[in-house]
Order: structure tokens, then sequence, then C-alpha cells
């Protein structure tokens, strides 16, 4: 059986469980409240129908006299009455609650006393708030009792004192009792039971027409339509049940376009790195094979000219593979930044250095325009070159002969303004919006190559590593300029900077 049928069954039987149990507990207390409300029901109804027995007693048969039970007077009227109504049993009481004569319809009497004080106060209280009394024939369990002062010249001389429940009557109730409370709890129960069935069947229609409907909702978003989420609930759990599912069918929509994006992107990459791999691959390829073929022909000075060919190709493709290689860790966040204190000045004029004999060439003229005493930069050296670098090849790329590339250095408040700027072609409006974006490729008119753009996506992921960015500046025909800010030394940015 699968897991997810167990817990289903698992969950109804719990449920069920928890049903049967209350609906238990709910009988057994309705039966209690129902079986005390009885009691309390048929105690106030003989004490309103026969609770003036002891008072017609004591009124009409004249029961005492001189203080001493009249038995040939009362025992005759008394017994009548008894017969009558089995219930009642009569007791004559002295002034102090002693049983002085009785007619009972047996000889069981334990008790020949009854509490006086409770007499006094059934003659005090309420009709509706009368106490139960002593039972002689049953100690210890209070009865519905009747009373009433027996006057001789103006004075008590003694009580009437009627039980009203019987040993006989109590024993006849007993068992109509247990018959009643087994009815009653029968009746409560099924017809509880019965309410139940109906409440619990329009809560489970409800909860489960909610959940089927949501669940309907989850399978055609599970079959592909992404479109599809949960509506009409904005309160209590299945709210928020809706509110977390439609939140998670969002990042999910918008993970499935970043994922494909990504997919687009690499296939971008892999048609321009397989473009830029194979252009100086075959000219190897080509310049090799020419020399295995006529090595005996060529003289020295082409045999030269077709090895550095070689060789320049060779550099171009391993500049190429360290960059893509680079890039790669960068965007796998693979590399962490030292950052040291260093002159900025130092490095650019060491980098541009390095750029004059590709200049030279081509009569580029290349220009370090920054004020002396510049205070130190807190970055990493290395990527900082790498950043310098990648901006003065595009420039190079992109800039025609006896051109001019300046690297500007300004101080400012937030630390040393870097700008690169060159004579070259400029760049659209258009193309400056994905320019940063990785394996982007875009052709420029008059050039022989394409450019890929990884080295500007390399530039602004070591910028972001730096927490600052990188703006450009451009226009065709009038040249472009890249700009960003590089931090001074917190702890001597008020201080002189270091020698030169």
């Amino acid at each position: 059986m699968p897991l997810k049928t167990i817990q289903s069954n698992l969950l109804f039987w719990k449920i069920l469980a928890v049903f049967t149990g209350l609906l238990a507990i709910l009988g057994l207390v309705f039966v209690l409240i129902a079986s005390h409300f009885s009691k309390s029901y048929y105690t106030a109804a003989h004490q309103q129908l026969y609770g003036n027995v002891a008072s017609h007693l004591a009124t009409f048969t004249h029961p005492l006299k001189n203080g001493k039970p009249d038995t040939a007077v009362t025992h005759d009227i008394i017994h009548s009455i008894m017969v009558a109504n089995p219930s009642v049993e009569v007791y004559l009481l002295d002034t102090t609650g002693n049983i002085t004569d009785y007619v009972v319809p047996d000889r069981s009497v334990k008790t020949h006393k009854v509490d006086i004080g409770t007499v006094h106060q059934w003659l005090s209280a309420k009709s509706m708030e009368k106490p139960l009394g002593d039972n002689p024939k049953q100690p210890g369990e209070p009865s519905i009792f009747s009373a009433a002062p027996v006057y001789e010249k103006g004075k008590v001389t003694g009580y009437v004192y009627a039980v009203l429940c019987s040993e006989k009557q109590n024993q006849i109730l007993s068992g109509l009792s247990k018959d009643f409370n087994y009815k009653l709890g029968t009746s409560i129960f099924f017809t509880a039971l019965c309410i139940v069935l109906i409440i619990g069947a329009v809560t489970f229609f409800l909860i489960t027409d909610s959940i089927c409907r949501a669940a309907a909702v989850v399978w055609r978003f599970k079959e592909g339509d992404h479109t599809a989420r949960i509506e009409g609930y904005a309160k209590g759990n299945l709210g928020m049940l809706t509110t977390t599912f439609n939140e998670m069918a969002d990042v999910i929509v918008d993970n499935f376009e970043k994922i494909q994006a990504t997919d687009k992107f690499r296939q971008e990459l892999i048609a321009n790195v397989s473009h830029d791999l194979r252009t100086p691959l075959s000219i190897i390829q080509g310049y090799i094979e020419t020399l295995i073929i006529k090595q005996h022909t060529l003289d020295e000075t082409k045999k030269e000219k077709y090895l550095l060919t070689v060789l320049d190709s060779t550099q171009k493709l391993s500049s190429l593979v360290a960059q893509l290689f680079q890039y790669s860790k960068l965007e796998a966040n693979q590399v962490q930044p030292e950052k040291e204190q260093f002159l900025l000045t130092e490095l650019a004029s060491d980098t541009l250095m390095s750029y004059h004999l590709q200049a030279d060439k081509r009569n580029i003229r290349l220009i370090l325009d920054a004020p002396k005493a510049l205070p130190p930069v807190f970055a990493d050296v290395a990527l900082t070159e790498r950043v310098f670098q990648n901006l003065l090849d595009n420039a190079m790329k992109f800039t025609p002969d006896k051109g001019t590339i300046t690297i500007e250095l300004k101080e400012v408040a937030a630390g040393i303004r870097v700008r690169v700027a060159d004579t070259g072609i400029g760049i659209t409006a258009e193309e400056q919006a994905y320019i940063f974006e990785r394996y982007k490729q875009t052709a420029k008119p008059g050039l022989t190559t394409n450019s890929m753009g990884i080295g500007l996506a390399i530039v602004k992921k070591i910028l972001e590593l730096h927490h600052t960015g990188i703006e450009v500046d451009s226009q065709p025909g009038h040249g472009t300029a890249f700009s960003f800010v590089l931090p001074y030394v917190i702890s001597t940015r008020n201080l002189s900077p270091l020698p030169l």
C-alpha cells in the first residue's frame, strides 16, 4: 500500500476515534445532566403536591392531647392517608425531635429522632427552597418531607412529620430510574450521533471540497499550466496555504525564466567561444600545415613569419581561455579579493607601459592624467590590474590607428575616480544596455573580429567584489569612457601618501 494512502487512512481513523470519544463523553454528560434535573424535578413536584400533608393532619386530626399521641383518633385517619398514598410515612414528634408515634406500612424504623433544626428551617423556608430532612427508616439518606406544628392552648406541643418518599417508593423509582436512564442515554446517544454525523458530513464536505479545488490547481500547475493559481481564500489556514502556494508558484516560474535565460546564454557562450576559438586554431593549423608541406621550399624569413603568426594566435587563444577560466571562477564566487593599500597612480602607469609597444605600432597615444600626491586606495592589486587590462584591451580593439587612449585619475569624496576613455567608434545606446552581460557578442563596422564582451563582464564582476559599480559614457563616432571609483584607505585618508 502506498505511503500516502496509509497516511490518509491513519488520518481518517484518528478523526473517527476523536469524534467517537467526543460523542461518548457528550452522551454521558447529557445523561448525568438529565438524571440530575429529573431528580430535581421529581423532588420539587412531590414537595409541591404533598407538602401540605402534615399541615392538614395537624389541623384536622388533633393527633396530640396534653402533649401525648392520641392514637385512638389519629391512627385510622393517618393509616387511610398512607393507604391512599403509599409514598407518605407519618411520624409524630415532640418539641425536641424525638419520635413519639408513627404509622408506617412496616415496622422497620431504625432511628427514633430527627433533626428538629431541619424541621424549623423547613417551616420558615419558601416553597421552592424547602430542605431535605431525616428519614427514620433510612438514616443518612435525606428525603423530601412535610412538617407542621401541633398547637394546644396556643402552645406548640409537638410536630407532625411526614416523609413524602417512602422506602417502597424509592425501590420502585430506583428500577424505573435505571430504565429511564438507559432509554434517555440511548436516545441522546443516537440523537447526538445523527447530529454529529450531519455536521461532520457538511464540515468534511466543505473542507474536502476546498482542498480538492486547491489540489486541482496544484495538479494543473504540475502538468505544465504555470499560470494556475489558487483563488478565493484570503483568511485562515486555507488562506495561508493559498498565499504560500501562489508565492511558491511565482518563485518557480521566475526560476524557470532564469533557467531558460541561462540556457540561452549558455548556447550563446558555446557559439561565441566556438567562433573565437575557431579563428586562432584555424590560423595555427593552417600555418603549421604549410610549414610541414613546404618546409624544404620556404626560406628562413617566411618560416619565421609563419611561426610568429602561430605564436600570436597561440597567445590570443591562451588569453581567451584564461579569461573564460577567470570569469567562471568569479561567477562561482570562488574569488575573494585580498585587499591592501597601494598607489593607483603607480599601477595605472605600469599597466599603460605594458601597452606602449602595441600602441606604437598603430600610432595610438597613451595618456595618464593624474594629479600628484593622490592618497592610496584599499583594493586587490591583481584584480584591479585585471580591470585596467580588460578596459585597455577593449579600448585598443575599438580605437582606430592614430587615436588616443587616456586613463584619468581624480580624487572624489568616496575615493579615487578612474576614467578610461578612448577616441574609438563608440557604442550605441542599444548596445550600452547589455555590453556588461556575459556571453554577448557585438559586431562592429570596420573590425575583422567580433567582441564577445566577456572582458567587460569580468570588469563588472571584479568591481562588484569591491562593492562599487562601473558607468559607461559613449556616443557613436565620439569614443567611449568607462568610469568607476575605488575607496580610500580609511585609516590613512588624512595622512601623507606613500613615497613614490
